[in-house]
């Protein structure tokens, strides 16, 4: 195979991986579901959701620590899930494995 063609193999792969990633959609909770974060593949966070009962002006700490977890959770889930992707398209790469 040419090298030529070969880097336009690769590219298409990247694009490929790229465009699955991007489509990754994950939601993480924390407080037993108290905070909702949605995020896309991106790491963009999409959504959060707090549920009132959570809002107290004298524990502004507790509501904090409760996004930062489901920040962090929904960041752990992109991770896995692109690994996942990334993993399926490696497999399908002759020669790769």
């Amino acid at each position: 195979m040419k090298l030529n063609q070969m880097m336009k193999q690769a590219k298409a792969l990247q694009d490929k991986l790229k465009q699955q990633i991007d489509e990754i959609r994950v939601e993480a909770t924390s407080g037993g579901g108290m905070v909702t974060v949605k995020m896309s593949g991106n790491k963009t966070v999409t959504e959060v959701r707090i549920d009132p009962e959570v809002v107290d002006k004298n524990d502004v700490e507790m509501l904090q620590d409760l996004i930062i977890a489901a920040v962090n959770e929904a960041t752990r889930k992109v991770d896995e899930a692109a690994q996942r992707e990334i993993g399926a398209l490696a497999g399908n790469i002759p020669g790769l494995f």
